[in-house]
C-alpha cells in the first residue's frame, strides 16, 4: 500500500477529512459513518446541513470472472449496506456505468446517518473510477462520504493544488491525483420513485440520458425534475460552482452588441471567453479585455477544463467574464448547467 493512502486512512479513521481525487472533481472525504467527521465537511465548507452528500463504494472484486449474475449478486450485496430496496434499476446501472460519473439515489437503510441524508430517508451512492479513489475505498474498508472539496457554492476543485487553495493548512489531507479526466460532477439519477415516476435524472453529467435509456429500457426518464417530491441533492441550487468575479453569458448572435458594451463601458479590465476563431480581441479593437480565451468546438474538453478556466479568470481580478453560452446538443448540458449556476452565484 502507497505510504499516502496509509496516511489518508489513518486520518479517515481518525475522524479526519481527505481531499480525494476522483475522474469528476476532488471531493472532501470523510469516514460516512463518522457524525463527528461528517459534521467537519460541513463545518469546513460552510455548507448547510440540510444540503446532502453523497457516499461513494469501492468496485466489488470478483476477480478475472465475466459472470455478469456474479456481478449483479455482488453489487447488490454491497448497496444494500446502504440501500433498504435494491432494485433492478439500480442493478443494471451498476453493473453498466460503475465506477464511473453516476451518482444513483436510493431509499436509505437504517444505519445510514440523517446527517449524511440531510435528513432524508434517500441516499446518494457513487462508485468512483479514479484509481487512487478506487485504491483508498478498498483499504479503507468502508464508505467514504465525499461532497466537491470547496468553499459552498463555489468553484469546484480538479487538481489537487485546487483543493489546498480552498482548504490551506493541515486541515485537509490532499491526495495527489492528477488532474480529473471528466472535471464536473457526476449525474445523479433519482430511483426511489420508479413507481411513480420512473428514473429521474436530478442532476446531468458526463452519463447522459440516451447512456441510462439504452441500458434501463422501458424504465421511464424524465431529464430534470422540479417537483416537490423529488429528493434534495448535491448541486440542485440555482447559485452553485460559482467564481467571485461576475459572470455574464452571452448568445452569439448577441456578440456585436455585448462586446460594444464591453468596449464602451466603465470596465477597466475584462475576461473574453468564446468560440468564434475569425474573432479576436486585437482585430476587434477592444480596449478593455485583459484576458481573452478561445474555447475548443468539443464538449468533453470544455468540460474537463471549465472549473480550472473559471478558477484562472477569478485569480485575475478582472472586472467582469463575458462568456458565449454553449453550443445546441445533449453533449453539452452538462456544462451548459454548471455554467448557467455558475453564473447566477458569480459577484458574490
Amino acid at each position: 500500500m502507497p505510504d499516502s493512502i496509509q496516511r489518508a486512512i489513518d486520518v479517515l479513521k481518525a475522524g479526519g477529512l481527505v481531499g480525494m481525487p476522483t475522474e469528476t472533481v476532488y471531493g472532501l472525504a470523510a469516514d460516512a459513518s463518522n457524525v463527528s467527521a461528517i459534521n467537519k465537511i460541513f463545518s469546513s465548507k460552510g455548507r448547510p446541513s440540510g444540503h446532502p452528500l453523497i457516499v461513494h463504494i469501492a468496485q466489488p472484486d470478483i476477480g478475472l470472472s465475466n459472470d455478469q449474475q456474479a456481478m449483479s449478486n455482488a453489487w447488490r450485496e454491497i448497496l444494500s449496506q446502504w440501500s433498504r430496496d435494491v432494485s433492478p434499476e439500480a442493478l443494471i446501472l451498476a453493473q453498466a456505468f460503475w465506477p464511473g460519473p453516476l451518482t444513483m439515489i436510493l431509499p436509505k437503510a437504517k444505519n445510514v446517518l440523517l446527517e449524511v441524508t440531510g435528513g432524508q430517508e434517500t441516499v446518494g451512492i457513487r462508485c468512483p473510477k479514479h484509481p487512487v479513489a478506487q485504491n483508498l475505498l478498498k483499504e479503507f474498508g468502508g464508505g467514504l462520504a465525499a461532497p466537491s472539496a470547496n468553499r459552498f457554492g463555489r468553484i469546484s476543485p480538479t487538481t489537487a493544488e485546487h483543493v489546498r487553495e480552498e482548504f490551506p493548512g493541515d486541515e485537509v489531507l490532499v491526495l495527489d491525483g492528477g488532474p480529473c479526466d471528466v472535471g464536473i460532477e457526476s449525474t445523479i439519477v433519482d430511483l426511489t420513485r420508479l413507481d411513480t415516476h420512473g428514473a429521474v435524472i436530478l442532476r446531468p453529467g458526463a452519463i447522459t440520458q440516451a447512456m441510462i435509456d439504452g441500458v434501463v429500457g422501458k424504465t421511464e426518464f424524465t431529464k430534470q425534475n422540479t417537483s416537490a417530491s423529488a429528493p434534495r441533492v448535491s448541486g440542485s441550487l440555482s447559485a452553485h460552482y460559482a467564481p467571485k468575479t461576475k459572470l455574464v453569458l452571452y448568445d452569439a448572435k448577441d456578440a456585436e452588441s455585448v462586446l460594444a458594451q464591453v468596449n464602451n463601458s466603465d470596465l477597466e479590465n475584462v475576461a473574453w471567453v468564446h468560440f468564434a476563431k475569425d474573432l479576436s480581441a486585437k482585430d476587434l479593437g477592444l480596449k478593455n479585455v485583459a484576458k481573452e480565451v478561445l474555447l475548443p468546438l468539443e464538449s468533453n474538453a470544455v468540460g474537463r477544463e471549465l472549473y480550472a478556466l473559471l478558477r484562472h479568470l477569478d485569480a485575475l481580478n478582472v472586472n467582469c467574464i463575458f462568456f458565449e453560452q454553449l453550443p445546441d446538443g445533449v453533449e453539452w448540458d452538462a456544462i451548459r448547467d454548471r455554467l448557467g449556476r455558475a453564473s447566477v452565484g458569480s459577484g458574490m
